[in-house]
């Protein structure tokens, strides 16, 4: 199987920079993951493809505003750090920008003092190890939330007026470098409807990492290795997950990290319970589904691990099929775009 053989054209003018207003207002093209056939609603319509009984799992990961810019302590220079993972409460895994600026030992102050770090290691990948400093009370996130800017993926050129159309309206958990776009859609009336409706929502934790955007540099896809993420399953989604399987319903993820997290619970303990643990399955065709049945979705970079993971759910000639109609129909791509049903 071959990276390329994920490859589509993509028109840059269809890479969305905002995001629609209101949240449900986006497109939805929805596929039958059997016959293939497409439909073209209005987000707000998934409701109509919901049945009582079913249950959608989402991703409550919170975004933290990890883009900060520091500055040399002895030269003045300024480099830009993206914090990915915390380490302990103030040491944390950054990228840093030019990377050359931030040896071993160096310091660096941010905004007017609030925020201090040293450069304590520097890993096999170039990102480095940083212990913080931060004046009020230790807390960094606070520091964080008032300096900080939302790490937008490179795609996006577009300044983001709000921060919070980078966060889902159930987002609850701080801990990610991304955001789980697929649920950027739901509105809190659209999710009152849905419970009326009568389906079961649940509540994940996967934290994304920028990983998320790395496309595949290898040729062959089963050579790939899959960047690492912390999820969390609790006890009262994983007995919603059984019961609503056990009723014959179905569990429809909202978002490939809603569906990464599922699968490796799993894959990991041979049935869905309460787990918390690092995962970093990749899932591509040829992959066997223990648990989603239905996956809503945003539209993927092309020979990125994402398009393979809905290609693996829906068909490759499915998937690749649907994104040339989406092109054609000139539907928006990527965090801020458009989604899809793959049912």
């Amino acid at each position: 199987m071959k990276t390329s053989d994920f490859y589509y054209d993509l028109p840059e003018n269809l890479i969305a920079q905002t995001p629609i207003e209101p949240r449900d207002a986006s497109r939805l093209m929805l596929m039958d993951k059997n016959s293939g056939q497409i439909q073209h609603k209005v987000f707000k319509n998934l409701i109509d493809f919901l049945n009582s009984g079913d249950c959608l799992i989402l991703n409550n990961t919170r975004v933290i505003p990890a883009r900060i810019y520091g500055v040399k302590k002895e030269t003045g220079a300024v480099v830009e750090f993206l914090l990915l993972r915390q380490k302990q409460n103030l040491v944390w895994e950054c990228l840093c920008g030019p990377g050359k600026r931030a040896k071993i030992g160096t310091e660096f102050v941010f905004g007017d003092g609030q925020l201090e770090c040293k450069v304590t290691d520097i890993l096999d990948d170039g990102n480095r190890i940083v212990e913080f400093k931060c004046k009020d009370n230790n807390n960094i996130f606070a520091v964080l939330d008032e300096i900080g800017q939302m790490p937008l993926p490179p795609y996006i050129k577009e300044k983001l007026k709000d921060k919070e159309r980078y966060q889902t309206v159930y987002s609850e958990n701080l801990g990610s470098a991304a955001a789980p776009t697929a649920g950027l859609h739901f509105t809190p009336e659209m999710l009152d409807k849905i419970k009326k409706k009568g389906v079961k929502i649940g509540y994940v934790t996967l934290h994304v990492g920028l990983g998320t955007f790395r496309p595949v540099k290898v040729d062959d896809v089963t050579k790939h290795t899959m960047h690492t993420e912390h999820y969390i399953m609790p006890q009262e989604t994983a007995d919603l997950i059984n019961e609503t399987h056990k009723n014959g319903k179905r569990v429809i993820c909202v978002g490939t990290t809603s569906c990464r997290t599922v699968e490796s619970v799993a894959v990991k303990n041979g049935c869905i319970c309460a787990d918390e643990d690092d995962t970093s399955i990749f899932i591509y065709p040829g992959y066997t589904f223990k648990c989603m049945d239905a996956l809503v979705t945003n539209f993927h970079l092309p020979e990125s691990t994402l398009i393979m993971l809905i290609s693996a759910f829906a068909g490759s000639d499915n998937i690749m099929h649907a994104y040339k109609i989406a092109v054609e129909e000139k539907y928006r791509f990527f965090s801020f775009g458009d989604a899809m049903f793959l049912y």
